[in-house]
């Protein structure tokens, strides 16, 4: 149903404005950094540009990402101060429980951060969350929770120090799933869940499509290529996704705080890696295992060579020296500046290893020059995940939202299906069509158009949310802003956590772990072949290993 370029809509669209930044307090929310790679650059520039927040400090072990992020968002050209820089998470701590000293005895201590950003690496995660929990900070964590159920579940546990009495965080908690917090999809769910511009949702095939060299980047010589080292890609690349899906869905909606979620009954997945390995390698290619040294380099659209130094997507040649070109070199600033740029890169990706190099060194590191059909990748390229709701309306009892006029009450039996793909033009610009018993919407990256099967006759609504830069649709800045208005409410206004959380973060620490437990079901089905109970699956793996 998506229009066509030529459509005739602009009588009948909605554009609508920026969210606006809120206020800043007489004392605002402080935070740590944990991680000064691309997200938390991000999230410290939404932090400056969206939030009545600040960043006050950065824990990295690398020095020039260090002093590059600190120089950029914290200390300016003057230098970091005394709580404003450290070498990991681990020394932080270590001087903030010293801190926590020299105050109790009178010392005059700098002020103490109220929450924090971490954003290592995914399999990182836990330690540092666990780790840093007994502070009694706020928390939000990038993407993915973790890399496995267990350190998922341990997590939960770590943040819920009343167990088994009392399950409701003691901190604000909140997670990197931003495609919840973009303008966009802020609107789409309420037209479906508050509006209800399509009746009750019946099914929902939801597309992300990852683009043809973005996945050779990230999941084929990048950080997430392989399972063992990191976690499959439906987790890394789409838990993003399933977790949009899990909050249409299942989570109730705004205007129905006390409902309960309606859980999904059972999930189902295939999909494998289909196109990145040795059997799609051209034959002319021959033995070559690295771009530089390929006899077809010039002609493979896979090139590392056009990628990253050419100027047709965003590489070098296009005067681009952030992503992806960071990535693999991330002080390609300073070799540009010091005129080596380019030589420095073709060092890098002339980088490879053979048949006798130890397994344990190639997982240990990155090779972008590498050829994308010789890899050691083995996460999926192609993915497909089917999740159904069974009826389950609400008891006659409770009660529901007047604007709710169906009698299932949203609680109707439903479909959802999420396909993930590699081979695509659009680069995460993810779409969705979404069937009603009232209407469908199409929606895309920047556009959600409305028909209603009760008025065929008049034109499709289209509604165009701000489309807000740096990154996700506005997504980093609206994650960024909507935990920081949390935290600010409950230091300065006096609101229960539990409020806060609800209000401004809306996503729960369960629902967190939910919509993670939902990719790990998937994937159990997929690797055997099955359809999960997703009810008696998450009793026994989540809530029976939470209480052990």
């Amino acid at each position: 149903m998506a229009p066509h370029a030529d459509t005739p809509l602009d009588d009948n669209v909605d554009r609508l404005p920026a969210p606006v930044r809120p206020a800043m307090s007489a004392s605002p929310p402080r935070f740590l950094i944990v991680g000064a790679g691309s997200r938390g650059n991000g999230y410290a520039q939404a932090t400056g540009t969206s939030t009545n927040g600040i960043i006050v400090a950065v824990a990295e072990p690398i020095a020039y990402k260090r002093e590059r992020l600190g120089e950029k968002y914290i200390w300016g050209k003057e230098g970091p101060s005394e709580g404003q820089a450290f070498t990991g998470w681990r020394d932080y701590l270590q001087w903030e429980l010293e801190r926590r000293e020299r105050q109790k005895r009178g010392e005059t201590v700098p002020e103490a951060i109220d929450g924090v950003f971490i954003c290592v690496l995914d399999e990182m995660h836990r330690e540092v969350i666990v780790g840093l929990a007994p502070l009694g900070i706020h928390i939000m964590c990038e993407k993915p929770l973790a890399t496995s159920l267990a350190d998922c579940v341990s997590i939960y546990k770590a943040l819920l120090p009343g167990l088994p009495n009392n399950k409701t965080p003691s901190k604000v908690f909140s997670i990197g799933h931003v495609l919840r917090y973009s303008p966009h999809n802020m609107l789409l769910r309420k037209l479906l869940l508050e509006d209800k511009v399509i009746g009750d949702i019946m099914s929902i095939n939801h597309t992300e499509p990852v683009g043809w060299w973005h996945f050779t980047h990230s999941y084929v010589r990048g950080n997430w290529r392989k399972e063992s080292t990191t976690a499959p890609s439906l987790l890394t690349k789409s838990c993003h996704d399933i977790d949009l899906i899990m909050w249409l869905l299942c989570s109730p909606p705004p205007n129905a705080k006390s409902q309960k979620p309606h859980i999904p009954s059972t999930v189902s997945s295939s999909g494998s890696l289909q196109y990145f390995n040795k059997t799609r390698k051209p034959k002319a290619a021959g033995s070559a295992t690295n771009c530089l040294t390929c006899p077809v380099e010039e002609s493979c659209k896979y090139s590392a060579k056009s990628v990253y130094i050419g100027p047709k997507y965003r590489g070098l040649g296009a005067g681009n020296t952030n992503w992806p070109v960071d990535i693999v070199l991330p002080e390609i600033e300073e070799c540009v500046a010091s005129g080596t740029g380019e030589q420095s890169l073709l060092a890098k990706l002339a980088d490879d290893y053979t048949s006798s190099t130890p397994q344990s060194e190639i997982d240990a590191r990155n090779w972008f020059g590498r050829c994308v059909y010789e890899a050691d990748n083995d996460v999926c390229d192609e993915q497909v995940v089917t999740m159904t709701w069974d009826s389950d309306p609400l008891p006659e009892n409770d009660t529901a939202p007047d604007s709710m006029a169906d009698p299932m009450q949203g609680r109707g039996a439903k479909t959802a299906l999420f396909h993930m793909v590699a081979q695509t033009v659009k680069q995460c610009d993810r779409y969705t069509h979404i069937y009603g018993t009232e209407g469908e919407i199409y929606a895309d990256s920047s556009t959600i158009t409305v028909q209603d099967f009760n008025d065929m006759q008049a034109k499709p609504k289209v509604y165009k949310p701000h489309l807000a830069g740096g990154g996700h649709g506005g997504g980093d800045a609206g994650l960024a802003r909507q935990f920081i208005l949390a935290v600010d409410r409950v230091k300065n206004a006096g609101m229960q956590v539990e409020d806060a959380q609800r209000e401004f973060v809306g996503c729960s620490l369960e629902e967190c772990i939910r919509s993670h437990a939902m990719v790990f079901a998937a994937e159990e089905a997929r690797t055997a072949k099955k359809v999960v109970d997703f009810p008696s699956w998450w009793s026994k793996e989540v809530e029976g290993t939470l209480l052990r």
